[in-house]
Parts: C-alpha cells; sequence; structure tokens
C-alpha cells in the first residue's frame, strides 16, 4: 500500500477548493493499492470531504488542538476536525514547529486526543539544515520520535520531512532518505506495540511527478506528503497515479 497526502497549507478559497476537485476527481481512479488524502485549510474541510468521500478520498485536517473544546480562541479540536469529516491529522508540521513554537511535549496531548476521537495522526519529523550539517539529523529524529514512548500504541503515519528541502526545490538524496526512514522504522518498532500493523513512513520534501518515481524506488519510501505540486490538480492525479 502506498499514501499520497495533499497538504494545501494556507491556500485557497472556496471557488478554488471546489474547482480544484472537480478536476482532480476528473482524472482520479480509486486504487486499492493506494490511499489518497487532501489536507485543507480549516473553513474548505467540509465542501472537500463531501466531494472527496463518494471516491474514497481521505480528507485530514492540517493541526489539531488537544482539547475537546474550551476558551483556545482561534484553536481547533480534535472532536470538531472529526465532525467535519475529518478521518486523520497533521501533527508537528516543521512549520507548525518553527512559526508557532509547537513542542515535542505539547504533540503528546495531541496524538493521544486524535486517538481518542479516532483521527489518524500523521506525525512529521525532521532536521534542520544547519542540525544536518551538525551531523545531528539521528540525534534530532530519535528526540522527535521519543514522544510515542508517551502517547501509547497508536496507529499512525509518520513523515520524514528534512527541513531544509520544503518547498525549497531541493531533495534530499536517495542514501538520506533512506538511512532516514530506516532509523524512523527501527525507533517506531522500539517505541511501539505493533500489533495495529506496520507504520508507513511517507518523505515529504518538494516532491513533483518528474521526482516521485525515483523517490518511490525507494524501499523504505511508502508515499509522499505533497505541498506545492498538490495545488495543481492535473499534478496531485499524476502523483496519485505514480504510486500505484
Amino acid at each position: 500500500m502506498r499514501f499520497v497526502v495533499a497538504n494545501w497549507k494556507m491556500n485557497f478559497l472556496s471557488g478554488q477548493a471546489r474547482d480544484f476537485c472537480e478536476a482532480f476527481l476528473a482524472g482520479y481512479s480509486p486504487s486499492p493499492s493506494v490511499t489518497a488524502a487532501v489536507a485543507p485549510p480549516f473553513h474548505l474541510i467540509r465542501p472537500v470531504a463531501d466531494s472527496l468521500r463518494s471516491r474514497q478520498v481521505r480528507v485530514f485536517g492540517q493541526n489539531g488542538h488537544a482539547e475537546p473544546n474550551g476558551a483556545y480562541t482561534g484553536e481547533i479540536s480534535m472532536a470538531q476536525l472529526q465532525d467535519v469529516g475529518c478521518s486523520g491529522v497533521i501533527l508537528g508540521h516543521s512549520e507548525r514547529r518553527q512559526l508557532f513554537g509547537e513542542t515535542d511535549d505539547a504533540l503528546v496531548a495531541k496524538v493521544k486526543a486524535a486517538r481518542d476521537w479516532n483521527l489518524l495522526p500523521l506525525l512529521c519529523v525532521g532536521e534542520t539544515l544547519e542540525e544536518r550539517q551538525q551531523g545531528r539529523t539521528l540525534e534530532v529524529l530519535d528526540r522527535q520520535l521519543s514522544i510515542l514512548a508517551r502517547t501509547g500504541p497508536t496507529p499512525l503515519w509518520v513523515a520524514y520531512e528534512p527541513v531544509w528541502a520544503i518547498g525549497t526545490g531541493l531533495r534530499a538524496e536517495v542514501g538520506q532518505i533512506r538511512e532516514a526512514h530506516a532509523f524512523i522504522k527501527s525507533r517506531i518498532v522500539t517505541l511501539m506495540s505493533l500489533n495495529f500493523g506496520p507504520v508507513p513512513i511517507l518523505y515529504g520534501g518538494s516532491i513533483t511527478p518528474e521526482n516521485f518515481p525515483e523517490l518511490l524506488d525507494i524501499p523504505e519510501v511508502a508515499g509522499g506528503l505533497v505541498g506545492g505540486a498538490s495545488l495543481d490538480p492535473a499534478k496531485f492525479a499524476t502523483l496519485v497515479k505514480q504510486a500505484g
């Protein structure tokens, strides 16, 4: 099974989202070997979920709060994500960590909350360019993954996103990706009971239809978390087709 997730980030108005769904579905055929998902901005989750549900495309939130409700202005809870049609949620994206100060401790509570509301967490991990240059990549991944020792066993997906390759046009080399994915897999096996099945490890970082086939040839790569290319319905449909 392969997995392709579109992260729209803070893009699209309602009409643009509607046009995207129509264009994407025109070129998309469900496959038993591929799970496709879209993570829209919060205000677009319901219409996107309604548009994609009949074609078995999943919808994820881009973030979620650990509390089910309360005085948290500007936040959205896992309960609310589930209520509007999400089946999963992206957690720990590097932009959340860097721009909004999201910590590993906060992610422990978020992963638990996602599990409580039957949302599949897609946990993002990855090093900055400075950390890579200092030879600290595996140390950083180990720290970020160590939260799973405190969440308890839970189904989840993981995305390895070297921060320096997100939206830059750069991409990690095959050897770097294999090393990181193999390390992530070994740590997950150690940290968690896998009686719910293996954990898919996706790659994220300037994925395009031109480089995705090479990435999918890497045995440790289960799919992709796609940013910029996912804003083009034809490109995203191509990526999903390439994963089949």
